[in-house]
């Protein structure tokens, strides 16, 4: 009878992240889902300053600010099914518009943005991050927990002090193998790109 108990409090939890759910607010900060940790989440982003930070919580959270409050277009869709979740954040102002996204630090991600500043920190899954213009700023921890890392720049600066890397000019890259379980891909069309 314990086990029993047990297997349907475990199922009964599963199903609480497990349902699906799509929002879109127009205007509207914070926007908010729930979210297992331990899932993947895709990302297109507009071009704005954005910062991706992992939490504690099984939620993702979208909120903004604009220092001249010109947000009222700023469209926020939300869908989740399951481990996966889609995010889209358009219509920013383009004026010091600041982006806030929280996730389950134990999300993989898939980030896409085409340009502004872009700071991903305190994230442990696989990142797969896009800028075509500006600046990416990654924190990633210990080399040691990556299986595969891949990163570059077409032209501009590539600074990795993790992995001993630093170079800056046109058509800049590296690549590692180690023994971790986890991937990084990093590009940066124009910019600059740290890995920290």
């Amino acid at each position: 009878m314990r086990t029993f108990l047990l297997l349907l409090l475990t199922f009964n939890t599963a199903l609480l992240f497990a349902q699906d759910a799509r929002i879109e607010e127009i205007g509207k900060s914070p926007v908010e889902a729930k979210f297992a940790p331990g899932g993947r989440v895709r990302m297109e982003l507009c071009s704005s300053g954005i910062e991706v930070i992992g939490k504690d919580e099984g939620i993702l959270r979208v909120s903004y600010s604009s220092r001249h409050r010109n947000d009222e277009d700023v469209r926020v869709r939300v869908r989740v099914s399951g481990d996966q979740a889609d995010l889209r954040v358009t219509r920013c102002p383009h004026n010091n518009f600041q982006v806030t996204i929280e996730v389950p630090k134990s999300s993989s991600l898939y980030v896409r943005m085409f340009a502004g500043e872009l700071n991903v920190r305190g994230v442990t899954g696989d990142k797969d991050v896009e800028l075509h213009f500006g600046q990416l700023t990654m924190e990633v921890g210990e080399p040691s927990e990556y299986a595969r890392v891949e990163a570059s720049v077409n032209s501009g600066e590539l600074d990795a002090p993790p992995f001993d890397v630093n170079k800056g000019g046109i058509f800049r890259s590296f690549e590692r193998s180690g023994p971790g379980k986890y991937r990084v891909y990093a590009h940066v069309g124009a910019g600059e790109l740290d890995l920290r």
